[in-house]
C-alpha cells in the first residue's frame, strides 16, 4: 500500500484542514483535565512515595509490580492511539504543535488530538513510577548493588520511550517507528519483571533452581516470545491500524506475514504447553507451577482473540485487547524465565542444596511465600 507523504503538496481542489473545536468540559478543555489529572496522578505518587522513605518489603514489592503495571499499560494506550487514527493529533515533538505544547489548532478533530495528547501526558505518571521506585530501592538497608542497577534502568528506558516516540511523529508513523517504540516497552517490562522478582529474593547469585529441560524452554519461550512481539508489529506495519490515514504502511503482503505470526504464536504456545507439563509432572516448586500455568491460559486466550479479531477484519476494540493480551503473554513468559532460576547467596554451600544444584527441593520451598 502507497500513501502520499503528509509534506506532499494538496491538489487544487482540495481545503486545507480545519481545526475542530475543543472538546469543552465545564468550560475547560479536554487537554486541560488531561493535564491535571496526570499531575494529580504525579503528586499522588510522590505523596505514597513518602511512605517509602524507609522501604519495607511489602512497600517495595508493590512499587515493583506498579512498575510492570504502568510500563505494559503504556503499550497499550498507545494502541488505543493507533487504531483511533490519532497518531499524529500532535503533529510535533516535544510540542503537540509548531506553536503549542498542548493540542490547540492542530488540525486534526479534537478529540483525536486529546487521544494522542493524553497518552503523551501518561508517561508522566509511568517516569515518576520509575523514580519513586528507584528511589525505594537506593533506601534499602543494606542496599543491593543489584537491584539498583535494575530499577536505574528503568527510567532510562522510559526516556528512551520519549525519544522513540518524538522520531515516530517526526517520521508521521513510519512501522519501523511505530514497532520499535512497541518493542522497546517490551524490553524495559522484561527488565521490570526481573526487579519484581528479585527484589522477592535474598541478594546472590543466580542459580538453575529447576531441571535444565525446563530451563532450556524457558529461554527458549522468551527468544520465540520476543520474536512473535517483532512479528505482531511486522502485521501491524503492514496492516489497516497505522495511526493515520496518512501514515506510511510497509509493503508486504498481509495474509503472509499473518501467517508468520501465526506460527510463531503456534510455537509459542507449544512451548508454554510443554514448560507446564514438564513443570507438573517433574515435580517443580509452586512459583513454576504458577507461572506455567499462567502463561498457558494467556497464550490459549491470546491466540483464540487473534484469530477472532483476524476473522472480523481487525475491528478497533479486539485490537487493543490483543495488544493487552500481547503484554501479558510477555509477562508471563518472563515470569516463568526467572521463576527457573534463584539468587543464592554468596558462599552458600550448594552440593547441599538440591534446588540451588538443579533439583527442586529446600531453596524453593524457603522462599516460596515470598514469590
Amino acid at each position: 500500500m502507497s500513501v502520499s507523504p503528509a509534506s506532499a503538496a494538496p491538489a487544487a481542489n482540495t481545503l486545507p484542514p480545519v481545526a475542530a473545536e475543543d472538546i469543552v468540559l465545564l468550560g475547560v478543555p479536554l487537554w486541560g483535565w488531561q493535564i491535571a489529572v496526570a499531575a494529580a496522578g504525579v503528586l499522588a505518587l510522590v505523596l505514597l512515595a513518602r511512605t517509602i522513605w524507609n522501604p519495607t518489603p511489602r512497600s517495595l514489592r508493590a512499587w515493583t509490580l506498579g512498575n510492570i503495571i504502568v510500563n505494559a499499560g503504556i503499550a497499550v494506550t498507545g494502541a488505543t492511539v493507533r487504531v483511533t487514527s490519532s497518531g499524529l493529533g500532535c503533529s510535533e515533538w516535544p510540542k503537540c504543535t509548531p506553536e503549542s505544547f498542548v493540542p490547540i489548532d492542530t488540525g486534526h478533530a479534537a478529540l483525536n488530538a486529546a487521544i494522542e495528547f493524553g497518552n503523551r501526558t501518561l508517561t508522566f505518571v509511568v517516569l515518576a513510577v520509575a523514580v519513586i521506585t528507584l528511589i525505594a530501592v537506593i533506601r534499602v538497608r543494606p542496599r543491593r548493588r543489584d537491584l539498583v542497577r535494575l530499577a536505574a534502568l528503568v527510567p532510562f528506558g522510559v526516556l528512551g520511550q520519549g525519544v522513540v516516540g518524538g522520531i515516530t511523529v517526526w517520521s508521521d508513523l513510519h512501522p519501523a517507528s511505530v514497532a520499535a517504540h512497541f518493542l522497546l516497552s517490551m524490553v524495559v517490562v522484561f527488565i521490570t519483571v526481573a526487579l519484581y522478582v528479585r527484589c522477592r529474593e535474598p541478594e546472590g547469585r543466580p542459580h538453575v533452581s529447576v531441571g535444565p529441560m525446563l530451563h532450556a524452554v524457558s529461554i527458549g519461550l522468551v527468544v520465540v516470545g520476543f520474536a512473535l512481539l517483532v512479528a505482531g508489529t511486522v502485521v501491524t506495519g503492514t496492516g489497516p491500524h497505522g495511526g493515520d490515514a496518512a501514515a506510511p504502511r510497509w509493503p508486504f503482503d498481509l495474509h503472509v506475514v499473518t501467517r508468520l505470526h501465526s506460527a510463531l504464536a503456534w510455537s509459542t504456545l507449544a512451548g508454554s504447553a510443554l514448560a507446564f507439563g514438564i513443570a507438573f509432572r517433574g515435580g517443580a516448586g509452586r512459583p513454576v507451577k504458577t507461572s506455567s500455568t499462567f502463561l498457558l491460559v494467556t497464550v490459549l486466550l491470546q491466540g483464540v482473540l487473534g484469530y477472532v479479531q483476524y476473522a472480523l477484519g481487525l475491528p478497533e476494540s479486539l485490537v487493543v485487547l490483543h495488544v493487552l493480551g500481547s503484554a501479558l503473554t510477555w509477562i508471563a513468559i518472563c515470569r516463568l524465565y526467572f521463576s527457573t532460576t534463584r539468587l543464592v547467596p554468596v558462599g552458600r554451600d550448594l552440593s547441599a542444596d538440591p534446588v540451588a544444584a538443579g533439583g527442586t527441593g529446600g531453596l524453593l520451598a524457603e522462599h516460596a511465600p515470598g514469590r
